[in-house]
């Protein structure tokens, strides 16, 4: 009787243990969903201000916007094209690394950028706007580079895999058209 006690004890802790530990991570699984949930719709509405100032202010503000703007289209564009195409092109990789550490630099531009917006003497801003559309158009260019290329190899690795099938299904179409007539079999004749 002792013995069905303690296995029923056990079973009872190790079901606890196992609930705890059910319970820990959907805990960090909630939290890492409300953190990028979190993330996600405030960068959505920091792009709607953006864009709204892009045409509401006039002068060097609107053009900040626009420059913020532009950055964000062209890293978010590339990574977005480079992940849609990773899974079928691990050569991709590299691709990535470089688009990672370019991120970087934009995120330091537009940290700049969004300081600017805030500056009051906007002397000081179109002082500093050619320096700075400039780093934009260096950024830009470069992750529209690897955009382009990633979509050309898909586009090239597609073409040389139709025409590959295709050479295969004339092969095989030719096969199958091509036989022997084979002559019937000769029946003996009864008395042979």
């Amino acid at each position: 009787m002792e013995t069905v006690g303690i296995i029923v004890l056990l079973l009872v802790l190790a079901f606890l243990t196992l609930a705890g530990v059910v319970a820990v991570r959907t805990v960090r699984a909630v939290k890492r969903g409300v953190v990028r949930g979190t993330t996600q719709a405030r960068r959505a509405v920091e792009d709607a201000q953006l864009k709204a100032r892009r045409y509401t202010t006039p002068g060097v503000g609107g053009e900040v916007a626009q420059l913020r703007l532009d950055l964000r289209a062209a890293i978010d564009s590339t990574f977005a094209a480079l992940e849609a195409r990773r899974a079928d092109d691990p050569s991709l990789a590299e691709a990535g690394a470089l688009l990672a550490r370019l991120n970087d630099h934009a995120r330091a531009l537009d940290g700049d950028l969004k300081l600017l917006e805030r500056e009051p003497d906007k002397s000081h801003v179109a002082a500093r706007l050619p320096d700075l559309t400039t780093r934009v158009r260096h950024i830009t260019h470069s992750a529209d580079s690897l955009r382009w290329a990633a979509q050309d190899r898909a586009h090239h690795c597609a073409t040389d895999d139709l025409a590959s099938l295709t050479d295969q299904i004339a092969i095989e179409s030719a096969a199958l058209r091509h036989w022997t007539p084979t002559d019937p079999p000769k029946l003996s004749a009864p008395g042979e």
